[in-house]
């Protein structure tokens, strides 16, 4: 079979988005005639810009990235047709364990946040849900997920907010504890999502796509943790395999791959609920200036 090409790239890299790494690794793709194509974007090489360009066909975003246009009035061309994750997808970690942790904990803590925008936006909407405000805590900035990451390996704050498998690597390595899963608190969203053109998604290659990523996920959530760890382990080469599994296993306790691929009304009212708790946007934006139906 002559194979067809497909660029997909990720807005980040990360064990959270085992659905569509598994669909890229474990032949789903192949099965449908089509050769993938990985990338994570940079700053020169953005999402947004490789699929206004023709270089990438989908991607892994979130919805969320939507809202700053629709703050503008502007209408959405590269809009969001399925989900990866129906819950938040980071943890707290802290130096002890704390395994009867209460957010309250961490009042007057300093906390090296994530500040990119939705895992910041999820953290502050997560403290709301339990009773607290961010300037509850001393919220720092160490910069991306790897500045974050060494900041604490080197003794900077007592608590960090990371996506797995981080976290899970640093308990690992006897450095912290993971204490609490935002996930668990704010409940189903609409996280992180695969985005593409309108006419993209008319095309074969995206029913094509679709029928692939639909086996995929359900198999990530059927299929044992440490089976899906040795298709996976080679997009994490710096993370142990007990960990990367352990890693997965939370995820599909945690509920985050559902078997519907369809990103809901209900998960994305609950979306625009932390948005609009954080200010970033000012009012409701339809569902359907951002979301579409999967390609059937």
């Amino acid at each position: 079979m002559a194979m067809t090409p497909i660029h997909i790239m990720s807005l980040r890299h990360s064990a959270f988005y085992s659905p569509l790494l598994i669909c890229i690794n474990g032949g789903f793709l192949t099965a449908e005639g089509l050769e993938p194509h990985y990338a994570v974007q940079t700053p020169e090489h953005t999402v947004v810009d490789s699929i206004r360009d023709g270089e990438t066909h989908l991607a892994q975003s979130a919805v969320a990235t939507s809202f700053a246009a629709l703050e503008r009035d502007e209408a959405v061309d590269i809009v969001h047709f399925a989900q990866i994750n129906e819950r938040d997808g980071f943890f707290l970690a802290g130096r002890e364990p704390a395994p009867a942790f209460r957010w309250d904990k961490l009042r007057g803590k300093t906390v090296l946040v994530d500040h990119f925008f939705q895992p910041h936006a999820m953290l502050v909407y997560a403290l709301h849900r339990q009773g607290m405000a961010l300037s509850d805590i001393k919220a720092i900035d160490a910069g991306d997920v790897t500045a974050m990451d060494q900041a604490f390996r080197n003794g900077e704050g007592d608590y960090v907010h990371q996506q797995g498998p981080a976290p899970q690597q640093m308990e690992a390595d006897g450095v912290a504890s993971v204490v609490a899963s935002v996930g668990e608190v704010i409940g189903p969203v609409a996280f992180s999502s695969l985005c593409a053109s309108r006419a993209w998604l008319k095309t074969d290659m995206a029913r094509a796509f679709m029928r692939a990523y639909a086996r995929a996920r359900q198999y990530c959530i059927d299929a044992p943790a440490a089976e899906l760890t040795q298709q996976l382990q080679s997009f994490f080469p710096a993370i142990e395999p007990q960990v990367l599994s352990e890693t997965i296993a939370t995820y599909q306790q945690l509920g985050c791959w559902t078997p519907s691929v369809a990103i809901s009304q209900q998960a994305y009212d609950t979306l625009l609920d932390v948005f609009l708790h954080s200010g970033l946007i000012s009012r409701r934006h339809p569902f359907d200036a951002a979301v579409v139906a999967p390609p059937a």
